[in-house]
């Protein structure tokens, strides 16, 4: 079987080894209050943390894709990311960056300016029909995930035939097109918790090796989210463990990229699950 990488600035990052990415979220209103990150301190200190604990990219988020999240304008979402992007330039200039953007101007603007490496889109294009153009012209990395509506109407929007199924046929339509644009390092991520039910989020997870039926890498965000703290009755800052429980899953299931709020839960589950696979 031929090894799966990603092209990140010339340099070809493997993924025989799956990855963590650790979210630094510079916003007032993420689900998980533990990481929101606001001032240059709390930013630095974050920065430092995700990769001290072993994160391999950094996913920068200005604006909060939690349900119901308070919209939030392009200015303010480049104010929010700026501080982050400017300190992860100027002093951790070896890290990889991500951008968790929908907009294809503030993706063009995270590249140029600030030499981001890859552009993480929940809306898969759909909220912006310049994305896929802007990422191809850029010639960097899209992690392309699946969401109907918007955060703000994600929810109303759970109605599947199969969820499985009307996601293999979403991303073979979307990959059409950008592999005509000459885009090919597309990372899938099947969207869990967006418009998605917490039935349908386990019947995706369930099924999460189909959609290595593309050979793309496969991304998948859980970390501390509603399908674990509403199936157990807790809250999001007692979901650690079921995040352990559905990565260590998620990696017997094919997953190439996990992203994360605790990087070293995340990495000590990746180093068990490659010692059992030998």
């Amino acid at each position: 079987m031929m090894s799966k990488t990603i092209n990140i600035k010339g340099q070809l990052l493997s993924l025989d080894e799956p990855l963590v990415m650790g979210i630094l979220n510079v916003t007032p209103d993420s689900f998980y209050a533990g990481s929101r990150k606001q001032t240059e301190c709390a930013i630095v200190d974050r920065i430092e943390t995700i990769l001290h604990e072993g994160a391999t990219i950094i996913d920068v988020g200005g604006y909060s894709s939690r349900p119901d999240a308070t919209e939030v304008s392009e200015t303010e979402e480049k104010q929010r990311l700026e501080t982050a992007l400017r300190q992860l330039h100027e002093h951790y200039p070896e890290a990889i960056v991500s951008v968790d953007t929908f907009r294809s101007s503030v993706a063009r603007w995270c590249v140029e300016e600030f030499g981001v490496a890859m552009i993480n889109d929940i809306s898969g294009g759909e909220l912006d029909e310049q994305m896929f153009e802007t990422v191809a012209r850029l010639r960097i990395p899209y992690i392309m995930m699946h969401m109907r509506g918007t955060p703000q109407t994600m929810q109303q929007q759970t109605h599947y035939d199969n969820v499985t199924a009307d996601l293999l046929k979403y991303f073979s339509l979307k990959l059409e097109r950008l592999f005509r644009l000459g885009l090919n390092d597309v990372i899938l991520d099947p969207g869990f918790g967006f418009s998605k039910t917490l039935e349908q989020n386990y019947e995706l997870m369930r099924h999460l090796s189909d959609f290595r039926i593309f050979g793309l890498p496969l991304l998948v965000g859980v970390s501390r989210k509603s399908m674990i703290y509403k199936l157990l009755g807790i809250t999001p800052e007692e979901s650690l463990n079921g995040s352990t429980v559905l990565h260590t899953y998620a990696l017997l299931q094919g997953a190439d990229i996990l992203r994360v709020h605790d990087v070293r839960a995340a990495r000590e589950a990746i180093q068990i699950v490659q010692q059992l696979k030998g």
